[in-house]
């Protein structure tokens, strides 16, 4: 061959690839098929490769037009012709993908999809194109641009997948389920278990999803629930392809043989509308890939791995007149595909040769293809060429704009200074992970940052300006002058932005993409979200306050371990805490030390949330304490509350965070006082005249820490000895450690300020000198210093400048009593890592936002902004002291027959009849639900420019009534909870219209409803969904958001999406009751008894319309009435004296009456 022009690596290929396109007929082929083609003996040129002028192509007869390299030696997986543009996609056994533009197959896009793994479908959509390989999905432009990059889980194996709308697609492998993701959020959205592993082809029609298994069978799926619905056993060896069209599924696989598997030569042939197989189809070729080619007939193309290709009708039988044969390079066929045009074929072989069989002449890919991006040619200027090299040369030569402002080149040589480019610092993961041979490290790559792709940053300070922008705030205090400062995005104030449908489209997973929950930041008074997050992650803390439940009505233990129990359920949505805000805001203390902000204080910011935490902190502590010393709960509420962590004289918060302290007063008369008592945390008291030394006096974290535990200082007292107010040298002494060491940094000035700015000032120099380095006073340490540090050994485990700036916090502290009762505290540096933690990582929590950070950015503090408020110091053996089982503590006992609050209520108006004993809910049963409720604050929104609203704070629900009836047995539709939900606060709108509550329906005195407390009905809902119960209602999800309730999905069957059709409104109880059930409900007002009952009777109905869920065609035309009515009517239930209800037609059978 010649190889002229080619790369040179390409002779080496040379004699395989020259046998290989030897014109050699196969035996069984009649040579008179070739009559048409003229092969050339000497070979054929490898790049694109041309049809000779002797090639006639017959029209309605595939013959092949072109054939092109894609990678040479590397074997095609797979091909795809694109179906929005004239494209055909390949890709390799290496993980590189190819494109060719038209007929004439030249060469558009090439780039590396996957360094490791070979691409094993190909999906092409309206911007892009979908690659799959082993465990990953990425999405990507036709030019090569990544849009996104979905890593699955490592153990995947995945082999299929299909795209079932232009938003939606199913993944699917070896493994035992098919994935199904959302490719607007690239999140995955539900997991279908396979009975049948191995799902490596899956096709789709009108009717049914089909799933080509390993194991050689054939199954097909509901659309809608993803259930089997038939499945064909195709062969008893392996599937190798299959294709459906129309009312005929045909299949092509591998037998069992005594000695192995073995191709079989019959096709299987299924008619699926009787669900059966018909005659098997002999052909005269060994099938490893099947396709139908609908045109005239329902022609099926099959081909061999050997190049062979046969048509043939499915239902009658072939004919050996109808094979041609694919000359490959290499010696398989790889991969085959149909133009959804039916005019082109492409197969690709071992060798890495595509090659392309059409019908026509000038064939087209689609049948209406879009016009094709092509990048701008380069365009040659006229201008003649320049000789850089000259120094006589004239730059006048090049036509510049008339202007009269300064030049850059007359920039003045003494502000220019060269600042060398530094290398970006290694990886910390890369240290963590590499192993070293003599003086080289081997690491795996973590693959954090694109290939070859470096920021370029002249200074050190050059990288705050990528996520900052100025802010005018001082967080020290706003009585002094504000500065501007950078702040990074990620410590800005998160808010949501919302739109017409709340919460619900809003992209909750753009802030956090982990597993944890965030806190929704609009409540009032959620400034504590992020020590309410502290406490949570404090193990013991989490499980002992869950554990935790008495019978006062606003008791803060018990409301924070229901949103602990939300948190724990979450798994990554955001949570809201406005039942344990609501309790907080009730209790006097919080209001009397100021811990309440009002709406405009808080909306202004005219509160110093540095000093508003560090009280709210020591609030907390000390009402949990106190809630948990409770030791006698009646019997509806014991539980593990009274649990073993609790003694008769202390809580488990005491336990945890109580430090026992001896308090020493020394009169100048000689007489001495000796007090004991008890503290929860500690403030840091910093040296007199620290803000004075502007030189830098070097002050340990341990140091100022131990002085301030062990505090001394001089004050006024009274002294007992000479009767009155004298000096006194106060001391403070500690008799033992707290678990848990609290510290409020009380940084609430710029004194305070200046020191940690000066303390961490001093740790950096030191930091430096330790190394070898030196820092002069005037001058600022330069970065091209930074590499004469230290040995080259050593710098790989040293932290970077950045990493020593403005730190003086230490990770960790090592505390101890001595022999005398005194204190020992020092840094430890030594042994960060704790014992059998093979990986820490820090992260950082803004309300929802929830991020993963540097270790290093935990201690930095840059006091232009980022100032310290509270420490938490845990002791490393923390978690093995306690006993950290969650014991659920609500018993069923809370849904027997209670008391009402309300004065004037009477039996005659009871509304419910109470659980028994024996109908105690069990396991899956129904429960209809329905909630009311009322505005606590109005919404606030304001108008643009343009005549829309914004929504800039949504109004403040709560809720007022929850109604639960049975939804099985002889008392079904007999509702059991029924209460009315008493409030303090103010109620601005009753919403009386649309809840039926009226005023004085809330209030004790004068109230002549059930009237209960929040906790005590939540308590019921909590048992209801800890015991697995399913509730039916309509709108669940508001209604369990407003209730603070965290609900797991497989619990919730909610009427407004049974009987909703994608991209529809959702449609209203009011019409869904008269069009199905033939009732009038809601006339005047809502009650909550009947829409609970209506949701259930609508559930009822749903099931017998679709056969308990297998009947989903005919579900559906009943859903296209439903909409099509609805538009006729204007969704409006007509009065009494006019139209009747559509229930009267036969095609709606009668309902069961509860």
């Amino acid at each position: 061959m010649n190889f002229e022009g080619l790369d040179p690596g390409l002779a080496e290929y040379a004699p395989a690839m020259h046998s290989a396109l030897d014109p050699v007929l196969d035996a069984h082929l009649n040579p008179s098929l070739l009559q048409n083609v003229e092969l050339d003996p000497e070979g054929v040129a490898l790049e694109a490769l041309p049809v000779q002028e002797s090639v006639h192509i017959m029209e309605g007869v595939y013959s092949e037009l072109h054939s092109v390299v894609a990678e040479v030696g590397v074997p095609v997986s797979v091909s795809h012709f694109d179906l929005h543009e004239e494209m055909l996609w390949v890709g390799s056994h290496g993980g590189h993908a190819t494109s060719f533009f038209g007929p004439a197959l030249e060469r558009y896009s090439s780039f590396q999809v996957n360094g490791s793994d070979d691409i094993r479908q190909i999906q092409s959509l309206e911007n892009g194109i979908l690659f799959l390989t082993k465990n990953n999905l990425k999405y990507m432009a036709r030019g090569g641009l990544i849009i996104f990059d979905y890593l699955l889980d490592e153990s995947e194996d995945m082999h299929s997948l299909l795209l079932t709308d232009s938003s939606t697609l199913l993944v699917g492998g070896l493994q035992n389920h098919i994935l199904e993701i959302d490719l607007n959020t690239v999140q995955e959205t539900q997991k279908y278990a396979v009975e049948t592993p191995g799902v490596t082809i899956m096709r789709q029609t009108n009717r049914f999803f089909f799933c080509g298994h390993t194991s050689g069978k054939v199954s097909l799926r509901d659309l809608r629930t993803f259930k089997v619905e038939h499945e064909f056993d195709a062969f008893s060896g392996s599937l190798s392809d299959f294709d459906v069209h129309g009312n005929l599924l045909a299949a092509c696989g591998f037998s069992s043989r005594l000695t192995g598997l073995a191709c079989d030569r019959f096709l299987k042939v299924y008619d699926l509308r009787m669900m059966r197989a018909i005659t098997p189809l002999q052909v005269h070729v060994d099938p490893a890939f099947l396709r139908f080619i609908p045109t005239y007939t329902s022609r099926l193309a099959i081909i061999s791995q050997s190049g062979q290709c046969q048509f043939c009708e499915p239902t009658g039988l072939a004919n050996p007149a109808d094979i041609f044969h694919v000359n490959p390079v290499g010696p398989l066929l790889m991969t085959f595909d149909v133009s959804a045009s039916k005019q082109a074929l492409a197969f690709g072989d071992s060798e890495g040769c595509v090659h392309l069989w059409t019908d026509s002449p000038e064939p087209s890919f689609n049948p209406y293809s879009r016009e094709t991006e092509f990048a701008l040619p380069c365009l040659v200027d006229s201008l003649p060429p320049l000789d850089w090299s000259q120094d006589l040369l004239p730059l006048s030569l090049i036509p510049v704009p008339l202007t009269t402002d300064t030049l850059l080149s007359d920039w003045p040589a003494a502000n220019s200074a060269p600042a060398p480019r530094r290398a970006p610092p290694v990886d910390a993961e890369i240290l963590r992970t590499m192993k070293k041979v003599g003086f080289i490290g081997y690491a795996p790559n973590p693959r954090t940052r694109l290939r070859n792709q470096i920021p370029y940053r002249l200074k050190e300070s050059d990288s705050e300006f990528d996520s900052f922008s100025q802010v005018t705030e001082s967080p020290i205090g706003r009585e002094e002058e504000p500065h501007l400062h950078m702040v990074s995005k990620k410590y800005r104030k998160v808010t949501i932005k919302y739109s017409k449908l709340g919460l619900e489209d809003f992209d909750f997973k753009h802030y956090n993409k982990t597993l944890f929950a965030g806190l929704e930041p609009h409540i009032p008074n959620a400034y504590c979200n992020c020590m309410i997050q502290v406490l949570y992650f404090l193990e013991p803390v989490r499980c002992l306050i869950q554990n935790h439940l008495c019978q006062k009505e606003f008791c803060l233990a018990c409301e924070l371990g229901f949103l602990f129990h939300m948190l724990d359920l979450s798994r990554g949505d955001p949570c809201q805490g406005s039942n344990f805000l609501r309790a907080f805001r009730t209790i006097p203390e919080a209001s009397a030390l100021g811990l309440i902000l009002a709406d405009s204080d808080e909306a202004s910011g005219k509160g110093n949330l540095a000093r508003l935490i560090q009280r709210w902190n020591r609030f907390i502590l000390t009402q949990l304490h106190q809630d948990m010393q409770e030791l006698e709960v009646p019997q509806a509420y014991r539980g593990a509350g009274g649990s073993s962590f609790c003694s008769s004289g202390d809580s488990v918060i005491g336990q945890l965070f109580s430090c026992e302290m001896e308090n020493c007063s020394l009169c100048r008369c000689g007489s001495e006082t000796v007090r004991a008592s008890s503290t929860l945390l500690f403030t840091l008291s910093y040296p007199e005249g620290s803000n004075s030394d502007k030189t830098g006096k070097n002050c340990d974290f341990a140091q100022v820490l131990k002085r301030s535990i062990c505090l001394e200082q001089n004050t006024q007292a009274w002294c007992d000895n000479c009767e009155k107010y004298q000096p006194t040298i106060q001391t403070r002494n500690i008799r033992h450690l707290p678990d848990i060491l609290v510290i409020n940094c009380e940084v609430n000035s710029l004194k305070e300020a200046d020191f940690w700015r000066v303390q961490a000032e001093v740790a950096f120099k030191m930091a430096i000198k330790k190394r070898g380095g030196e820092i002069s006073k005037n001058k600022e340490f330069a970065l091209a210093d930074w590499k004469e540090l230290g040995s080259p050994e050593g710098m790989l485990m040293c932290p970077s400048i950045e990493e020593l700036k403005n730190v003086w916090l230490p990770f960790s502290i090592r505390m101890k009593m001595t022999k005398n009762k005194g204190l020992d505290v020092c840094n430890w540096t030594d042994g960060d890592e704790m014992q059998g933690v093979t990986h820490q990582q820090w992260y950082l929590f803004n309300d929802f936002l929830i991020e993963p950070i540097d270790k290093h950015e935990a201690v930095q503090f840059d006091m232009n902004w980022k100032v310290p408020a509270i420490l938490y110091y845990i002791k490393r053996n923390l978690n093995s002291k306690y006993n950290l089982n969650i014991k659920n503590p609500i018993e069923a006992s809370v849904l027997l027959a209670e008391a009402s609050l309300a004065r004037k209520q009477r039996k005659t108006h009871t509304t419910f009849i109470p659980l028994m004993l024996n109908e105690m809910p069990q396991v899956g049963d129904l429960v209809g639900l329905d909630a009311e409720f009322v505005t606590l604050n109005e919404e606030e929104a304001e108008l643009r420019s343009d005549g829309t609203k914004s929504t800039i704070k949504p109004s403040q629900m709560s809720v007022a009534r929850i109604t639960c009836v049975r939804g099985q047995g002889p008392n079904e539709g007999i509702p059991f909870i029924d209460d009315y939900i008493s409030t303090q606060e103010q109620v601005v709108d009753y919403l009386t219209q649309y809840s039926g509550i009226k005023p004085g329906d809330l209030d004790a005195k004068i109230s002549s409803k059930h009237l209960t407390t929040l906790k005590s009905t939540y308590l019921k809902l909590r048992f209801l969904i800890d015991i697995g119960v399913k509730f039916v209602g309509h709108g669940l999800q508001k209604d369990f958001r407003v209730i603070n309730l965290m609900v797991p999905k497989d619990q919730v069957l909610d009427t407004v999406y049974l009987f909703h059709m994608p991209r529809k409104r959702m449609i209203s109880l009011r019409f869904l009751a008269w069009y199905f059930l033939d009732l009038k409900i809601q006339g005047e007002t809502h009650d909550s008894i009947e829409d609970a009952r209506t949701a259930l009777q609508l559930y009822r109905k749903y099931l017998e319309l679709s056969k308990n869920g297998t009947e989903p065609e005919s579900f559906h035309k009943v859903l296209k009435g439903l909409y099509e009515k609805g538009r006729k009517m204007d969704w409006k239930v007509p009065e009494p004296e006019g139209q009747t209800s559509p229930k009267s037609a036969a095609v709606f059978s009668s309902v069961l009456a509860l």
